[in-house]
């Protein structure tokens, strides 16, 4: 043994001997503790060196971390747990006649504590988690375990929740389950899991060390809320750790672990003592725990409550745990928070305002502009709440109309949520676009739901939604300029991280790539766009309130002229993506390519199909969707039937018209 871990052993020991845990030791023993035998003891030999000086430890040969080792599991064993229940074996005189009484009295506990297991991740268990509390529907439970245990498969949003991560190898998301049993000889088929369905919270790393998470009750079996004890915990009350030791390389130094052998892995009850609690400062415990154990209640025996939650420990140096009362200020909502310091914004002009009377004869999008009739898409029932326009007609209640354009628009995401512009080639006029750029709110609306410049700060842009360039046409220059101005309304804008410029030429030159071609006839040609919304993945945006859409679709309409002569809808759709959607989609699926190799990088333009970009949205386009080319060249393109169609786009070639 090395100088530093022979110093730090006869520390520890010196410690355990002041606090009468030797001579508990030596009775023990002397009553023949089980852990003699579990450990090959000599009594005779090890009697006689509980009574040696640490000296003269030393100079008899026998090791001090043996010592402590022996010290330890006699006086604060972790107790193997199984079918529920505590296999007994003798503690010390400390703990009072009554022990064997109290823990009995606790053991219904047992069951509501579990293993969390990593689901799509190299490490199969990360610790210990147990149920906290229920929420209010009554079909759900909380449980609480550590944030570094969370962490490891998720990462914390400005909301304070934990969103699950994923591998940044296979891209597959990773998740995370409790396991209620893991008992010693449970089989399998024993299991009782609960999938964390998310964290609701997820501590940031200045804020004490938890992770909640929400799960379904059980149907097969039953686990209660462990309560929280309404004072905090008290020096030397007798407490026990519930939870799942496991090897921690960390503890080699010491060369103790050989006497954790059969101890890793599996439900265990360890009791203990607190240690001596001030205000302010860290719980501690004397409990004996290793690394599963974090997130493990600490269980009073005498109250039948939690006082703490396990969170960290050095084997025979300390044990640290967070309050139960931290526990109870988070469950009610009384959550940290952060103060988050903005860039300074760029210097531009001020926001402007516009009154519904500078809208007068705005006619916005025209659904007869193409041979046959394109209405909006129809969208999922619930999903949006569409804001009403002052100015709204009787049979298109929430449309905001512009010049060449419409939009759908949600006052709760405060974003667009579908725009549509009539393009017209052949009278397109090229409007110079004026530096800075002023951006108006639209007073038919509420001023309130419309994001500001103030609400894109660092590196968000404010997005147009309809291409400035696009419904920029008309007989004369003052239609084609009015145009141009309406897309400078917030309503037309979306916050875009800046990342998307690296595709952003391919993505913005889709229409005119498509007005160009021969298939296209007058060069007219409808564009629906908007962003996907995914409330899981979307990061949100703290101090601003809403979601930052990751991913972008896009539908190009135009009439085909056929070789007889008549025309027929031509729709093509398009999403600027990671590849998230894509990728999720064949998760969804079990497709093996969702696995095998993924490329998820930068951002990129995907032709889809019209029927894939339904399923990703909820929308509904009609006829649109049998009027898509891709659809019907999944044979040339060499796609799976059963698999979604796409194509990466990386230039006017790669086009499917």
């Amino acid at each position: 043994m090395n100088t530093r871990a022979l110093l730090e052993s006869q520390g520890r020991l010196e410690a355990l001997k002041s606090g009468g845990r030797l001579e508990a030791a030596k009775r023990a023993i002397e009553a023949g503790h089980p852990f003699v035998e579990q450990l090959g003891l000599d009594i005779p030999d090890t009697l006689d060196a509980l009574d040696m000086s640490l000296g003269q430890l030393e100079a008899a040969g026998t090791p001090l971390t043996q010592l402590e080792a022996i010290v330890r599991l006699v006086t604060r064993p972790p107790m193997v747990v199984e079918n529920g229940a505590v296999s007994l074996i003798p503690l010390p005189d400390e703990f009072g006649a009554d022990i064997d009484i109290k823990i009995k009295r606790n053991e219904h506990w047992i069951g509501s504590v579990g293993r969390v297991e990593f689901i799509n991740h190299s490490m199969t268990w990360g610790g210990t988690a147990w149920v906290v509390g229920e929420e209010a529907d009554g079909r759900h439970l909380l449980v609480v375990t550590n944030r570094h245990v969370a962490k490891i498969v998720a990462r914390r949003n400005a909301r304070g929740e934990g969103v699950f991560m994923r591998s940044p190898f296979t891209m597959v998301r990773y998740g995370a389950r409790v396991d209620f049993n893991e008992e010693v000889g449970a089989l399998p088929s024993d299991e009782r899991p609960a999938e964390i369905l998310r964290f609701t919270y997820l501590a940031d790393d200045a804020s004490a060390d938890v992770a909640i998470g929400r799960i379904e009750k059980p149907a097969g079996f039953a686990v209660a809320p462990l309560p929280l004890v309404d004072t905090d915990a008290e020096t030397d009350e007798i407490v026990a750790v519930i939870g799942y030791p496991a090897f921690d390389s960390r503890n080699d130094r010491t060369e103790m672990e050989k006497y954790f052998k059969g101890l890793y892995d599996v439900k265990r009850f360890a009791p203990g003592k607190m240690m001596p609690v001030e205000p302010g400062t860290v719980l501690s415990h004397d409990c004996t725990t290793l690394g599963g154990n974090s997130g493990s209640p600490i269980l009073s025996l005498d109250r039948n409550k939690v006082v703490g939650l396990h969170f960290a420990g050095a084997y025979g140096i300390a044990n640290s745990a967070v309050r139960a009362s931290t526990l109870r200020d988070l469950l009610s909502g009384n959550r940290p928070t952060q103060v988050l310091v903005e860039a300074s914004l760029e210097q531009e002009v001020a926001d402007g305002f516009h009154d519904p009377n500078h809208f007068i004869g705005r006619n916005g999008y025209d659904p007869n502009f193409l041979s046959k009739k394109v209405d909006f898409p129809k969208l999922p029932d619930g999903m949006f709440n569409l804001a009403s326009p002052t100015d709204a007609l009787a049979g298109r209640p929430h449309e905001l109309r512009y010049t060449h354009f419409g939009l759908l628009y949600d006052v709760d995401r405060r974003s667009p949520v579908v725009t549509v512009v009539n393009i017209d080639g052949e009278k397109a006029i090229k409007i110079k676009r004026k530096k800075p750029d002023k951006w108006f709110f639209d007073r038919r609306i509420p001023v309130e739901a419309q994001l500001g410049k103030g609400d894109f700060p660092g590196d968000l842009d404010r997005g147009h939604m309809v291409r400035r360039e696009d419904p920029n046409w008309g007989d004369d220059r003052p239609v084609a300029q009015l145009a141009n101005d309406d897309t400078f309304h917030y309503t037309n804008a979306s916050p875009q991280h800046s990342s998307l410029n690296q595709n952003r030429s391919t993505w913005q030159g889709l229409e005119n790539h498509i007005l160009d071609s021969t298939k296209t006839h007058a060069f007219r040609a409808t564009v629906f766009t908007g962003p996907l919304f995914d409330d899981d993945e979307d990061p949100f945006l703290d101090g601003v309130g809403i979601n930052l859409p990751l991913q972008y679709w896009k539908v190009v309409v135009m009439d085909a002229l056929q070789d007889d002569g008549s025309l027929r809808l031509h729709a093509t759709a398009y999403l600027l993506s990671q590849g998230q959607a894509i990728q999720k989609y064949l998760q969804d699926r079990r497709e093996s390519e969702a696995v095998e190799g993924f490329a998820f990088g930068e951002y990129k333009t995907f032709q889809v199909s019209v029927a894939f970009l339904e399923d990703l949205s909820g929308f509904d386009f009609g006829p649109l969707r049998d009027a898509d080319p891709l659809a019907a060249l999944a044979d040339e393109l060499e796609l799976p039937d059963s698999g979604p169609q796409f194509v990466e786009i990386t230039g006017a070639d790669s086009l499917v018209l």
